[in-house]
């Protein structure tokens, strides 16, 4: 099966709009899950843990529920969310008008392509739909309109400076949401001291600026860089795959490399000093790049699909932005194991 089939197949728009529509409950899940893991691996039951645990990501997740979708009261907006998404009675009902439109100028009497343009009207197509209307419908204007709505093509042109703000701004809410829901139960279990405030607040530097923004700004860059190529016709212009790996190469050079540096000095330099608190010798004294912390930048993969037009990861960043959002709550320090405790 073509590539090009499966890129068709998971860029639907109905399929698109349930994979965001899942995501809250699979966030929830997903986080629940966690702290009722966290707090019962103990055999002693600890209720300060499983406060902690209980606001901490409760607050996560209503941050990140907020800055997703934005916030609506008594049918009115309050604030734009910054992965909305269209209702689907209205992407089905674009459907259904695209379908009929080119049914009337290519009238079809073959019932099996007839099946499928039908289904399009109600949701999304399966593989083996898409590929028989990719081998059947005659290659012409009608048909081009037609795929354009139902089985768009992945996206040439992204405006990559305005996706880096919206993603980064996307990245900063769980933080912020873990950092404030962290020192609210430190404050709720009795258990609130000038130290846990800097570790949460350092943590949130380090899952911020590590883990997020400058993988973001190492994408913005490379893409730069590359549209300075393109424009000068050093370079040919990029097809999504080759934008997908020069972004990676932006991320790893900026963001994973020296990401754990500017975040570890900025705590060193900015934070500890406002909350009286000894800085190591070692810049790393602190807190160290480690195993999990790679496996974050799972969602700079993610990332560099958006840049490159590939609209279906989105949905599963609020899950993997979470992630930082939770250590940054809990003040993750490396070797210190009791980050929950008093």
């Amino acid at each position: 099966m073509k590539i090009q089939t499966i890129a068709k197949f998971v860029d639907q728009p109905v399929l698109l709009n349930k994979l965001h529509r899942s995501m809250p409950a699979l966030l929830i899940g997903t986080g629940a899950g966690y702290g009722i893991y966290d707090t019962a691996k103990n055999k002693k039951y600890d209720k300060k843990r499983g406060i902690k645990n209980t606001v901490i990501i409760a607050t996560t997740i209503a941050a990140t529920l907020l800055g997703t979708r934005g916030l609506k009261i008594n049918g009115k907006k309050i604030f734009n969310g910054l992965m909305e998404t269209e209702p689907l009675a209205d992407i089905l009902t674009r459907q259904s008008r695209a379908v009929d439109k080119y049914l009337k100028q290519e009238p079809i009497q073959d019932n099996s392509l007839l099946h499928v343009l039908t289904k399009s009207k109600t949701t999304h197509l399966s593989l083996k739909d898409i590929v028989l209307l990719s081998a059947k419908l005659p290659h012409n204007r009608a048909r081009k309109d037609l795929f354009g709505v139902i089985l768009p093509e992945v996206k040439e042109e992204v405006h990559t400076f305005d996706e880096i703000k919206r993603l980064s701004a996307l990245g900063a809410v769980p933080v912020i949401g873990g950092v404030i829901g962290g020192i609210a139960a430190d404050k709720i279990t009795g258990s609130s001291s000038k130290n846990k405030i800097a570790n949460k607040i350092n943590e949130g530097f380090y899952q911020y600026f590590a883990n997020i923004c400058l993988c973001n700004v190492g994408a913005a860059l490379a893409m730069f860089g590359a549209e300075k190529l393109q424009k000068h016709k050093i370079i040919k212009p990029l097809t999504p795959a080759k934008k997908l790996f020069t972004i990676l190469a932006g991320i790893t050079a900026t963001g994973i490399i020296g990401g754990s540096y500017i975040a570890n000095y900025m705590s060193k330099k900015l934070i500890n000093p406002l909350f009286h608190q000894k800085s190591g010798k070692n810049l790393y004294s602190e807190r160290k790049p480690e195993t999990l912390d790679i496996a974050l930048h799972t969602d700079d993969i993610a990332t560099a699909g958006i840049l490159s037009g590939f609209k279906w990861i989105e949905p599963a960043l609020p899950l993997m932005y979470f992630i930082s959002g939770y250590r940054a709550g809990i003040g993750y320090r490396n070797g210190n194991e009791h980050h929950h405790k008093s």
